[in-house]
């Protein structure tokens, strides 16, 4: 088994659709057929995606997903978010295709191309963003809270349920450290953002102004505001 190989078939409405959107993202079209079975392969930096069209499919519904180890991923994200952006005028964040949000230092991101496939970038030996028990974790509900929106939001794409789980947790106002509120303050202005909510966005950049923070607090802050910051500039 030494040289042996793996390689999945992803399910596709449309061969055309399909190839385009991955153009778009700068892979090139390898191999295609369409005859007796419709099959292709595109390729970027030596990693292959495979199609094959499936009749009934229903993209709102598929659940498949592909895992591609990259050299980096903050950076192609980039690239990525700006073929898209030309192409749908902002940045689709939402509904078929779309692009999972970046933060800095983040280790993966995810792709949905038309046929709902899911395709995870992930920077080459990084660690999980997700492993909690890699680092100290907040007992508060507050902070249960906010994990649970961040696997929703990065993990699912699930922006409406990630913002609720939020709401419950932020109108509760139970003990918890300032800078646990004010984070998922922060975290819910940017799905709110996400979700076209330009009130709840503002209500919740000027509730989180008015916490008491220091300056070394807000500091620690200030990536996660630049993430709402970003997606608003995307979205215009």
């Amino acid at each position: 088994m030494t040289h042996a190989m793996a390689i999945p078939v992803l399910p596709c409405v449309s061969l055309d659709e399909t190839l385009g959107f991955y153009r778009l993202l700068g892979f090139q079209e390898t191999y295609r057929q369409a005859t007796p079975n419709p099959y292709a392969v595109v390729e970027r930096e030596g990693a292959q995606l495979h199609f094959a069209g499936v009749k009934g499919l229903k993209p709102a519904e598929a659940y498949t997903t592909c895992l591609m180890i990259v050299p980096e991923v903050e950076r192609l994200h980039q690239v990525f978010a700006e073929a898209l952006r030309s192409v749908f005028g902002k940045l689709p964040v939402s509904g078929l295709p779309r692009i999972s949000r970046m933060r800095s230092g983040q280790s993966r991101f995810t792709v949905v191309d038309p046929a709902g496939n899911s395709v995870i970038f992930i920077r080459r030996n990084a660690p999980d963003d997700y492993d909690e028990s890699q680092k100290p974790q907040s007992s508060s509900r507050l902070g249960k809270a906010l994990r649970a929106a961040a696997r929703l939001r990065d993990f699912k794409g699930d922006d409406l349920a990630a913002a609720k789980v939020l709401d419950v947790a932020l109108a509760r106002k139970e003990p918890a450290l300032p800078i646990e509120r004010a984070r998922a303050l922060a975290a819910r202005a940017e799905l709110a953002i996400a979700l076209g909510d330009e009130t709840r966005a503002r209500d919740a950049r000027e509730e989180l102004q008015r916490i008491a923070l220091s300056d070394e607090e807000r500091e620690q802050l200030r990536g996660e505001l630049e993430a709402a910051d970003a997606l608003a500039r995307t979205q215009r």
